[in-house]
């Protein structure tokens, strides 16, 4: 590095240093503020130079779904065995920068979200992070219009598969279970180790696939000898691709009404140790859903790859786990709530963001452990569509619903377009019972005042409300008036 350019670097660091002092003062851009400033005055070339000052290096989770429940769980169980830096939700270049601008740790553990190459830049973003390890969390059918664009999902597993091609060190850790992932894996063990996890438990699920899976190798139909989670299982492929034994699994899953027990099983690769660590442990976790064991099996891989004390990971993810309540899920998480309605019925309701197909049906899943599969005999389900240019989502969406079979559903703008959502409402009333509420995204306020009163005033005893929305805004509030209701039952 020539002298001006360790100049530039040095003031860059300076200047983000005290605009990270400046926004804990006031509020709005703190997560990513400061990497906007460093990286304005030191360019890119500068932020390998920031990322050295850790003493592991920096680990960046990704996918579709999970990327922010994972890196919570992951940074909660690092933060038990050493010093690390972290960010999530606000997922941007900027974010990690800011993140990086700590000073002296051992590990940064960055959530990244990617929809396309030219916005996200994920290679660009690889070289200049230089991380030791990228995570997948998953890939599905997502954000197929960006920027007024159409987005193919060959494009957008691309974009993810960028992240971690620069890479010739560290780990690449991927989901077994998820042909994509399991596809961008096998490409990397050319020059980099890959570390699998994936679920081998009593669990099936027998709904249909929301869209075909195609092999990423050959583009012939998968087949599935176990489903786990939509496209997540065990598959196989005539080309001779298929899902991998995974290195780190879950089994024996035993579920009850609040909390689950599962074994975390398997033999993992400790990359600061560089020797190989044999686990076989129970733990205790909250009843959140399959996807969310999924998210925990992801974190727990994290943690025992990079974790520089290795001897302590069945202590401190059995600690972490008794701390793990449904806080910790996002904002838009899908909750349940009972409530009473306006004639002091009580009521069943669901409710929370499900913005691709995977999600939406998982929330279905969720619902339907808490009442059993008759629940379509009596529920009313309030779907929040997707967007213009979005009709992959809501193919996907349509498949889980008809599965479903509700008795009613009511259709609401989820985004901006209430044309595109009226189009939405024209194919889906051709195979179930609904109505449609043309509420525009400009009125916010109606459009949720109008999803409360639906709830309150529906004669149906369970409730799901998922599509999408604003994580925080839309379903922050919706979620509270369900509370108040709760609270006042």
């Amino acid at each position: 590095m020539g002298i001006s350019q360790s100049i530039r670097c040095k003031t860059a660091e300076t200047a983000g240093k005290l605009s990270k002092y400046l926004t804990k003062l006031g509020s709005g851009m703190g997560k990513s503020f400061p990497g906007y400033i460093y990286l304005r005055i030191g360019k890119r070339e500068c932020v390998k130079d920031l990322s050295r000052n850790l003493k592991i290096g920096s680990v960046i989770i990704t996918g579709t779904n999970g990327k922010t429940t994972t890196t919570k769980i992951t940074a909660l169980l690092l933060a038990k065995d050493t010093s690390i830096t972290y960010n999530y939700e606000s997922n941007t270049i900027n974010a990690i920068v800011t993140g990086l601008l700590t000073g002296n740790v051992e590990l940064g553990i960055f959530e990244y979200g990617i929809r396309d190459v030219k916005n996200a830049i994920p290679d660009t973003v690889s070289k200049m992070v230089d991380p030791v390890g990228v995570v997948y969390t998953n890939v599905s059918r997502e954000h197929s219009q960006v920027s007024g664009r159409k987005n193919p999902f060959e494009d957008y597993l691309r974009a993810k598969q960028l992240l971690s091609t620069p890479m010739k060190r560290g780990i690449v850790i991927c989901n077994a279970d998820d042909p994509r992932t399991t596809y961008i894996g096998k490409i990397k063990e050319n020059d980099t180790l890959v570390t699998y996890y994936g679920l081998d438990i009593e669990l099936e699920d027998k709904t249909p696939l929301t869209g075909d899976v195609f092999c990423p190798m050959c583009k012939e139909n998968l087949v599935y000898s176990k489903r786990y989670l939509n496209h997540r299982g065990i598959y196989r492929c005539s080309c001779g691709f298929s899902r991998p034994e995974p290195d780190l699994k879950l089994t024996q899953l035993s579920s009850g009404e609040d909390r689950w027990q599962v074994n975390v099983e398997g033999e993992i690769f400790n990359y600061p140790t560089d020797q190989k660590i044999s686990l076989d442990f129970k733990v205790e976790i909250p009843a959140f859903g399959v996807h969310n064991l999924y998210n925990l099996l992801c974190a727990v891989a994290t943690y025992a790859s990079f974790t520089p004390h290795p001897e302590n990971i069945q202590k401190t993810v059995r600690e972490a786990c008794d701390e793990i309540d449904l806080s910790i899920l996002p904002p838009g998480r899908f909750e349940i709530f009972n409530v009473k309605d306006k004639l002091m019925e009580n009521k069943l309701v669901g409710m929370g963001q499900g913005d691709n197909g995977d999600a939406l049906k998982a929330n279905i899943q969720f619902m339907e452990t808490y009442v059993g599969k008759d629940i379509s005999s009596d529920t009313a389900f309030i779907y929040n569509t997707p967007d213009e240019g979005e009709d992959e989502i809501f193919e996907d969406h349509l498949s889980s619903m008809i599965s479903l079979n509700p008795s009613i559903v009511h259709v609401v703008p989820g985004r901006e377009s209430v044309e595109a959502a009226r189009n939405y409402y024209n194919i889906l009333k051709k195979s179930l019972p609904a109505d449609f509420y043309p509420l525009s995204h400009e009125d916010m306020e109606k459009r949720i005042d109008k999803i409360r009163e639906l709830v309150e005033e529906s004669p149906f005893k369970y409730m799901i409300v998922s599509g999408c929305g604003p994580e925080q805004y839309m379903w922050g509030n919706l979620k509270s008036g369900c509370k108040s209701l709760q609270e006042s039952s």
